[in-house]
């Protein structure tokens, strides 16, 4: 069995098609499917998809990349779907300076994101790029667990997030031939704080690069991070999908 903790079934490519990358994700042993917001529409999609199946859960929230034209009633929105049974964390949200979109924004939203966290008492998925010693701050004095996903940072800030109370998801990059990052992350992050996605429908991995990328395809994320670890694809799959159900509080 496998989990994989962030895919965008809700996002353009793949929404009409929903039904059919579920049942691919099934086919291939992917049991437990979270789908991530990052604006007010996808949110909302997020939740509906949740709702449309059983084995699927859902995060809505505002990411650094879509929030500079963010309006309070926007935010109202999310604070209302965040409150849904099937919503299991706030996300995606975070940092990301590697675009051009306003800082003193994206710290606006990230912090009132991080406050609903706290008063609904859900973890966090934090989207971060090119901003990880301000993002660390920032989640450290907000101390609200969470997720780092598609973690693209180094081992040694993978293992600072772990000590505040953070897991690392490694999704399609780990596995491509020039990833010296996310390999050294996988190999030196402990199992029990590693978890697997896909990110899609973006960052196809290795063997499939190049083509839209898919919720089945985290099984190729799996196998090398045990060819990584030197371990059992299968023990490592175990691990994760144990560790993403205690992250999302949900049953194992």
């Amino acid at each position: 069995m496998y989990f994989n903790t962030h895919t965008h079934l809700n996002s353009e490519d793949l929404f009409d098609e929903r039904a059919r990358y579920v049942q691919n994700a099934l086919d291939k042993g992917v049991t437990r499917l979270c789908v991530a917001g990052y604006d007010v529409e996808s949110s909302k999609r997020a939740v509906q998809i949740a709702h449309e199946f059983d084995n699927i859960i859902c995060t809505v929230g505002i990411s650094p990349n879509d929030c500079e034209n963010t309006t309070g009633e926007d935010f109202a929105v999310i604070c209302e779907l965040a409150r849904d049974e099937k919503v299991k964390a706030i996300g995606e949200i975070g940092l990301d300076y590697h675009w051009d979109v306003p800082k003193d924004k994206q710290m606006i939203e990230f912090h009132r994101h991080l406050d609903l966290a706290k008063e609904l008492n859900k973890p966090v998925v934090i989207h971060c790029r090119e901003a990880y010693e301000d993002t660390f701050q920032i989640l450290k004095e907000a101390g609200v667990p969470g997720i780092m996903h598609c973690y693209s940072g180094s081992a040694e800030m993978a293992l600072r997030f772990i000590d505040i109370g953070f897991v690392i998801s490694l999704a399609g990059p780990v596995t491509f031939k020039n990833a010296k990052k996310p390999q050294a992350v996988a190999k030196t992050v402990p199992l029990d704080h590693l978890l697997i996605e896909t990110d899609d429908p973006y960052m196809a991995p290795v063997p499939l690069r190049g083509t839209t990328n898919e919720p089945a395809n985290c099984v190729y994320v799996c196998a090398k991070i045990a060819e990584l670890k030197e371990m059992d694809a299968e023990d490592v799959a175990k691990a994760t999908y144990t560790n993403a159900c205690r992250v999302f509080s949900v049953e194992d």
